[in-house]
């Protein structure tokens, strides 16, 4: 079992909830500061920080597994011949879960997966998107597909790589300069003229370009509209919080 589950820290949890529930997001989970919310493809977890805070705006890459003893002694032995993928289980503070480390230094979590099946009531054509952004694209992709992730051509042949996880959702390679990092968006396999109307009709300001490949909506972020903490001056190639959040046409492979 692998399932694409971030976790975003933000002070805004109600904004996001309503930004999440529009996309046609369905809350699953609703545990204090923790909240869990399933796509038709993939879940997110909203996890509540304080205002200004480091983390506040900011996402972890994360997924969801079966039996993580397992998954560990899988992953481990896949890198035996990458030779770049570090996978330990570590008491978190959440409980158990295992840690995998890329060799560009970037690590995410897996956690043991709760519950199974997506919420039915979860717009089907939506898809939860964890980015990887990172100077070495080459050893995190390798990471990714140790850890089980299944390669899917793009029509772009660059230093992009995407991976689609077995129990839903999709994890994105892309370069960048900086320190490695994660990021956020959502996939939609469907008609995206209509989901901009359905989120224009929440009250949500969107916007939308078209690219080579396909069309994106942005949204914009709360997190950015309510001055989340700046990021530093040295820090301006990666900005701590996106203004928008961005939903993309699923792309035809080649």
């Amino acid at each position: 079992m692998l399932r694409v589950r971030p976790v975003h820290f933000t002070s805004l949890p109600d904004s996001w909830e309503q930004l999440l529930t529009a996309l046609g997001l369905a809350k699953t989970v609703d545990d204090g500061p923790w909240r869990e919310f399933d796509a038709g493809s993939g879940r997110l977890a909203l996890h509540v920080a304080d205002a200004g805070a480091t983390d506040d705006g900011t996402t972890a890459l994360g997924v969801e597994v079966g039996d993580l003893a397992e998954f560990a002694r899988r992953t481990a032995l896949a890198a035996e011949e990458s030779g770049n993928t570090v996978a330990e289980l570590i008491a978190a503070d959440h409980g158990e879960s295992c840690r995998i480390t890329g060799r560009d230094g970037f690590s995410f979590l897996a956690d043991k997966g709760a519950r199974e099946a997506n919420a039915a009531d979860a717009d089907p054509a939506l898809t939860v998107v964890g980015v990887w952004f990172t100077e070495d694209p080459g050893a995190a992709a390798v990471t990714l597909q140790d850890i089980g992730a299944r390669f899917r051509p793009v029509p772009d042949a660059d230093e992009t790589a995407d991976f689609t996880a077995k129990n839903g959702g999709v994890l994105m390679v892309r370069p960048a300069s900086g320190p490695p990092r994660s990021g956020l968006g959502f996939e939609y396999d469907g008609d995206l003229g209509a989901l901009r109307d359905r989120l224009t009709a929440a009250g949500l300001d969107v916007s939308e370009t078209e690219e080579a490949f396909g069309r994106t909506l942005h949204v914009a972020n709360p997190d950015a509209a309510s001055g989340a903490a700046s990021p530093a001056p040295e820090d301006t190639a990666a900005p701590h919080v996106p203004p928008t959040l961005w939903i993309s046409q699923r792309r035809a492979a080649p």
